[in-house]
């Protein structure tokens, strides 16, 4: 293992080194001696295991690693088929930069290269940069990309909101694409260093201590190229309306960098029951898209399984289409202008654009419960009048 770090310094140096290998009480003789020989009995060339092959299995095996880590698995694992709606959204093309400030296991980042090699598009000049706290994750991260053959990517370990790892000019480096799931609501972050932030990064403001999801929000604009760049973020519902970002938030929407805001529903995150939604920013909006925001309602798209939801290849392909269209079509989207999302206190919840039902569709049902509902009153009333008669007949006459 030393010898394949030694091999490729620039990717993997300190991929191995770190693993307690000799602790017994985690890997005895017999546990190592077994996983030798299985694999030992397989021919493991690329001549025999293409990359594509092995690289999916090294997907699997983090997948597998997430569905059995608890809470844990949303810090590095993302649901995979919402990344696939997010990549396809961004459109990533030959040669661009793509970045994802808290990259867990890198996942976002190669399915939006493998979206471009999918589409039988050079990939290989395609640059990927990523940034993760955790040290194993990066790791992990790391060997993601190696063994799908990745040829330009820069995974660093370190704080994105502490100490970003690049910076070009004096400032934030700026990609053409940015795809991330922020930890949300983090508490523990340093808010009084944001307040002077040497790269420039708090320019609609300071969140409160007890949540940090506007400074990410805000260190990803930053990061946005001002004519190609644009960003997907998977986020949980509360920074569409939270009162304590409302101001923030407004700058936002007031810069005209919101494209869209797509609402999906619960379990979507591992391990927690939290509604997702996916909002869109571009630093450069296409003229027929600009001065307004789009609204999907996509909580009818989300497929609610025992374990974690999920989305179908079917609901992907009906949410990427409204996304496209950019169009009002009842109980699915709507297009907004600023101004009425002004007149909302810039509150970006879908519900207050998009409504979940058509009116007419439920009018006749209602009316038929307020019917059920008279009759049963009636019913009610009745029968007490002839409680009170009889108790009133037998000398109760007190009650």
């Amino acid at each position: 293992m030393r010898e394949i770090e030694k091999a490729n310094p620039d990717k993997l140096e300190g991929i191995f080194g770190d693993g307690n290998w000799t602790n017994k009480d985690r890997l005895n003789d017999k546990t190592l001696i077994d996983l030798l020989e299985h694999f030992s009995s397989l021919n493991l060339t690329i001549k025999n295991v293409p990359q594509d092959q092995f690289g999916n299995a090294y997907e699997y095996l983090i997948k597998k690693f997430a569905d059995d880590s608890g809470h844990t698995a949303a810090e590095f694992y993302t649901n995979r088929t919402v990344v696939r709606l997010m990549a396809l959204i961004m459109d990533p093309n030959s040669g661009e930069s793509i970045y994802d400030p808290t990259c867990g296991s890198g996942g976002m980042l190669l399915n939006s290269l493998l979206l471009v090699k999918e589409r039988d598009e050079e990939y290989r000049n395609i640059k990927l940069y990523g940034q993760e706290i955790n040290l194993i994750t990066s790791a992990i991260a790391r060997m993601n990309m190696f063994i799908h053959d990745v040829g330009d990517f820069h995974i660093i370990r370190g704080d994105t909101l502490e100490n970003p790892a690049f910076i070009k000019n004096d400032r934030v480096q700026q990609f053409d694409m940015v795809i991330a799931n922020p930890p949300y609501s983090i508490k523990k972050w340093n808010q009084g260093g944001w307040t002077k932030d040497p790269w420039g990064r708090n320019i609609y403001g300071t969140p409160p201590q007890g949540c940090a999801d506007y400074a990410f929000f805000q260190h990803i604009i930053c990061s946005m190229k001002e004519d190609t760049g644009r960003c997907a973020i998977l986020w949980p519902h509360g920074i569409l309306f939270r009162d304590s970002e409302q101001g923030m938030r407004a700058k936002l929407i007031e810069d005209d960098y919101v494209d869209c805001v797509i609402a999906l529903g619960k379990n979507l995150f591992y391990n927690s029951v939290m509604e997702a939604c996916i909002v869109i920013c571009r630093k450069n909006k296409p003229v027929e898209r600009k001065e307004q925001i789009l609204f999907i309602n996509g909580f009818e798209e989300v497929v609610q399984d025992k374990q974690q939801a999920f989305l179908s290849d079917e609901n992907i392909q009906t949410l990427f289409d409204l996304y496209t269209k950019n169009e009002s079509v009842p109980r699915k989207s709507y297009v907004s202008s600023l101004e009425e999302v002004r007149n909302n206190n810039y509150s970006l919840n879908v519900p207050l654009y998009v409504q979940k039902y058509d009116l007419g569709e439920i009018k006749e049902p209602i009316n038929e419960l307020i019917q059920k509902w008279n009759e049963g009153s009636q019913n009610i009333k009745k029968s007490t009048e002839e409680i009170f008669s009889i108790l009133k007949g037998v000398g109760f006459n007190e009650y």
